[in-house]
């Protein structure tokens, strides 16, 4: 995608890269498309570099993201949404999501208090990117029914290793031969 200037037709939430931290870019302003990637896009708005989810997308012109969960029964939060979540989350560079990359150590549901846990990795421990992929996971988990509140730690131990990746990602990436 070439870049492209666009202006905010409502406020929109973006998270700044590479912190994630949560920012609002406000209707009505201009933004520059630098890259859609994963359903994401990056924009630059003030000077900042921002990500902003698929899911907001029309905030920007753009055909949003649709991630759909049928209701649970009860208020209990479904396994398989969550799971159903993660792997709507891609790395920023390489279009394969985090469950196939083998970045997902770990998820827990703790359903008396309505909280996702996970442990994640990243491909590489010096990855500037963390901090936003970490921001992506939390958003879009949070988008599950019952959800009230994720929690993700990253890891390093195990150190990731491309044996991680599910055949399907190692294939799609070039490492499958």
């Amino acid at each position: 995608m070439d870049q492209k200037m666009v202006v905010t037709n409502r406020d929109c939430p973006a998270r700044r890269v590479p912190s994630g931290d949560p920012v609002t870019i406000p209707a009505g302003q201009f933004v520059t498309i630098n890259q859609a990637l994963g359903g994401n896009y990056t924009v630059t708005f003030q000077g900042n570099m921002l990500r902003i989810d698929g899911t907001d997308a029309d905030a920007i012109g753009q055909e949003p993201e649709k991630l759909e969960f049928s209701t649970p029964k009860g208020r209990d939060i479904a396994d398989e949404q969550v799971w159903g979540a993660l792997k709507t989350v891609f790395d920023p560079e390489i279009p394969i999501d985090l469950v196939e990359l083998g970045l997902i150590y770990e998820m827990a549901i703790d359903q008396p208090q309505h909280t996702v846990n996970i442990k994640m990795t990243l491909t590489a421990p010096g990855c500037g990117m963390g901090p936003v992929l970490v921001s992506d996971v939390k958003y879009r988990v949070a988008k599950v029914p019952n959800v009230q509140s994720v929690n993700v730690e990253l890891v390093f131990d195990p150190p990731w290793s491309r044996e991680m990746m599910s055949e399907e990602a190692q294939l799609e990436a070039g490492l499958f031969f």
